[in-house]
């Protein structure tokens, strides 16, 4: 049974467009115009369990009104969906024990007590055997390295704390499918790779399907295998990200480093992107030109003192799928 099968869901919802009204002036104030918007237009897909799938796309895209029904807050107007063999929005309540949530701006965590007392409130909510609880929470504290936490004032934890303990919150009742809604918005660096480790240790060791919805490339890039790109409320890709960059940005990137000063080479379909004394950065159009032979071009002519070869930013291969979708 797949962790997450989705089809044709839709969803609608009725605004108010004041000022719209035949005539305009004060008739059009006081009758303002209804108008349908479609936010999710027949997406569909389905989700392996185990399986870490970015779920993606620009604001508006959908993505959240998606997970809001996954999750059974909203009702969709048309289509179907199942998680875990259930129906969201008419089985919610059997669905919470089984799935969890995070998001990157809103917290579950009590702001002026510290995590170790929600903790114990969450516990109590999912019910959990007071026995069972003690050796999870234990374990969730010794992966996630937040024992020194457990005991301050979640208004005193930076964001990468509080995060931490905001994953480690939702994973009390070893949840079978974790959506997770930008978990490292606002992190700094060391902060933002120690969250995508823990949700790759999460997966591999537990299994959990993870459904992960990012603007940051690295997230995407990183911790997940396949990506759906959701855009004006449609599914406009669902494959690898392997193939998210071989089929949408068909270029490679050059790096060299030099042992002589060398001005840039002119090749065709090869772009000289970054150059400076002992330096050069070339973006070759694959499409057009033979990786190997520009290559051994480039070998032939420079000094070269080293070499390397790289795949284009994620952030451009998103681009690329936004601007074919529109």
């Amino acid at each position: 049974m797949a962790a997450i099968e989705v089809s044709g869901l839709t969803k609608q919802f009725q605004v108010t467009v004041r000022g719209a009204g035949i005539g305009g002036g004060l008739r059009a104030l006081f009758r303002p115009v209804r108008r349908t918007v479609t936010a999710v237009d027949a997406v569909s897909f389905t989700i392996e369990p185990g399986e870490i799938v970015a779920f993606i796309g620009p604001n508006g895209a959908g993505k959240s009104t998606t997970i809001k029904m996954l999750t059974g807050i909203l009702y969709p107007s048309s289509g179907a969906a199942t998680v875990l063999g259930l129906t969201p929005w008419r089985e919610r309540t059997k669905l919470a024990f089984r799935i969890a949530s995070v998001f990157g701006q809103r917290s579950q965590l009590s702001f002026h007590l510290p995590p170790r007392d929600s903790f114990d409130l969450l516990a109590a909510i999912y019910e959990l055997d007071q026995g069972a609880y003690r050796k999870r929470l234990a374990e969730l504290v010794a992966l996630f390295e937040i024992g020194r936490l457990m005991d301050q004032p979640v208004r005193k934890l930076s964001l990468g704390e509080r995060m931490r303990c905001e994953v480690a919150a939702s994973l009390l009742h070893r949840p079978e499918v974790l959506f997770l809604d930008e978990p490292t918005i606002g992190m700094d660096v060391i902060a933002r790779q120690a969250m995508r480790d823990l949700i790759q240790r999460l997966n591999r060791e537990e299994g959990t399907t993870v459904l992960l919805t990012s603007h940051d490339a690295g997230d995407v890039e990183q911790i997940c295998r396949r990506a759906i790109v959701i855009s004006q409320g449609r599914t406009v890709f669902d494959d690898t990200i392997a193939t998210l960059r071989r089929e949408y940005l068909g270029h490679k990137v050059i790096d060299l480093t030099l042992s002589e000063r060398a001005e840039p080479l002119q090749y065709p379909d090869v772009r000289c992107v970054e150059h400076s004394q002992y330096r050069m950065k070339l973006e070759v159009d694959t499409s057009r030109q033979q990786l190997d032979l520009i290559v051994a071009h480039l070998v032939s002519r420079l000094k070269v003192a080293d070499i390397a070869i790289q795949d284009p930013p994620l952030e451009d291969v998103i681009a690329a799928i936004y601007r074919r979708a529109s």
